[in-house]
């Protein structure tokens, strides 16, 4: 098992009882609203902690093991058994607990209290306590708080619920926020991924006034300067090789501002050296970019190595860009395949199917294409060889170039998808979306 986080051993103990239960954090005096389907929050990830669940109900216990396997509990070590209570007080009466217990009680009310006073008699000191039930009681829920209880779920839940609960009870309340990471990456090099990841992090600083930082993770090779016409002397390389030196101020100096709510952190797009960086150093890097700006776009390379693996695995977020082609329909049916059976508990990758139309090439048809996935693209970009050669040529976004072009619509469409946030209602340059560039077949 993996060693539990610190706990504090001089938390007080119930109100009303000798409790060994950690008191409550302060906490909104109703459970939980359960997500909607498909909602994807940011959720710092868990610490290295012991979690054990005791469940009533073989549907509560197939959700929490659906929780274990996500990304966010990948440090956390949890075990589910049946039993409830009860079978966590026999199991604890000779055994010491662990940092975080999840019990399930089909009780309610005045039971369900008595049976948690005598699981608080086997706790040991600082042992953190969720609670699953399935009376969705605002009186009871407020009682358990009282009484030291840490959370209350109420059953039926997304998984996700789980994670996030937990994820909350280790967050430092200082903490800032944790940006939302968008990882682009494509299905075979030239698909235009890195052209889309920057337009559409564009789009989302200029529409959604929210503030961005680009990420150029092709080290020798990145078009992030040359996209956004910039020359930085300084980038990404610089915090990688020397990750422990990052901070906000450093951070702050390697960055390049392209406008006012979007930063480049830009590749060098060198030769001289060779780029051997393990995947924990991209880790730390990019965990100081997260906790800097809401949203963090993030321009994979198109190679699998461990790093560019565990970057896409830990996104919010992920957009395959594939062109309408043999190749790019095998490997974009590789990575959504690794990449769902390796997310269970986050909303789907996004494809985009780029380079549609170009003459006089075979290609496979859109509805084919979607059809061999299994899933619509959730944008399918018209081939425009004039406009993306005038932006490339002049450090510019598609937008600035044509702002009523069809791919400029397209990429404000997709900036709204994959942030979960609308365009303002009096954005410039924003007319309707067509309904063939939003991946409907026919």
């Amino acid at each position: 098992m993996s060693e539990a986080h610190h706990i504090d051993p001089q938390m007080p103990p119930f109100p009303d009882a000798a409790s060994p239960f950690e008191a409550a954090p302060q906490m909104a005096a109703a459970p939980a609203a359960q997500p909607a389907p498909g909602d994807n929050p940011v959720i710092r990830p868990v610490p290295r902690i012991t979690i054990q669940a005791f469940c009533e109900t073989p549907e509560v216990g197939v959700a929490l093991q659906r929780s274990a396997q996500d990304r966010r509990l990948a440090k956390a070590h949890l075990t589910v058994h049946m039993g409830g209570i009860g079978a966590a007080v026999s199991h604890y009466s000779d055994t010491p607990t662990p940092g975080l217990i999840i019990v399930e009680s089909r009780l309610a009310g005045v039971q369900m209290l008595a049976s948690l006073d005598s699981l608080a008699e086997v706790c040991d000191a600082g042992t953190r306590i969720v609670v699953i039930g399935h009376s969705n009681d605002i009186t009871l829920y407020r009682e358990l708080i009282r009484k030291g209880v840490n959370d209350y779920l109420v059953a039926p839940f997304n998984p996700v619920q789980v994670v996030e609960s937990i994820s909350n009870l280790y967050a430092d309340p200082e903490a800032p926020p944790l940006g939302r990471s968008i990882a682009f990456v494509g299905a075979r090099g030239g698909a235009g991924s890195s052209t889309i990841a920057h337009n559409a992090g564009w789009c989302i600083s200029e529409y959604m006034n929210e503030d961005v930082t680009v990420v150029d993770l092709d080290l020798p090779f990145g078009t992030g300067g040359l996209d956004f016409n910039q020359d930085p002397a300084q980038g990404v390389a610089d915090a990688l090789y020397a990750p422990e030196r990052l901070d906000d101020v450093l951070l702050e100096r390697l960055l390049v501002r392209c406008t006012e709510h979007l930063s480049l952190f830009a590749a060098p797009a060198t030769l001289d050296r060779d780029y051997m960086i393990d995947e924990e150093t991209f880790e730390l890097v990019l965990d100081v970019v997260r906790h800097s700006v809401p949203c963090v776009v993030l321009d994979l390379p198109h190679m699998w190595t461990p790093w560019t693996r565990k970057l896409l695995l830990e996104s919010d977020e992920i957009v395959v860009t594939a062109t309408p082609d043999l190749a790019s329909l095998r490997n974009t049916k590789n990575l959504l395949d690794t990449l769902k059976a390796a997310r269970p508990n986050d909303a789907e990758p996004h494809l985009v199917l780029n380079q549609v139309g170009v003459s006089k090439r075979p290609e496979i048809p859109v509805r084919d294409f979607a059809e061999a996935l299994g899933c619509d693209p959730a944008l399918v970009l018209p081939f425009d060889a004039a406009l993306y050669g005038e932006a490339a040529n002049n450090g510019q976004m598609i937008e600035e170039v044509d702002a009523r072009s069809k791919t400029a619509q397209g990429m404000r469409h997709l900036a709204s998808v994959v942030s979960g946030r609308q365009m303002a209602a009096n954005a410039k340059g924003a007319p309707s979306i067509l309904s063939r560039l939003l991946g409907r077949k026919g």
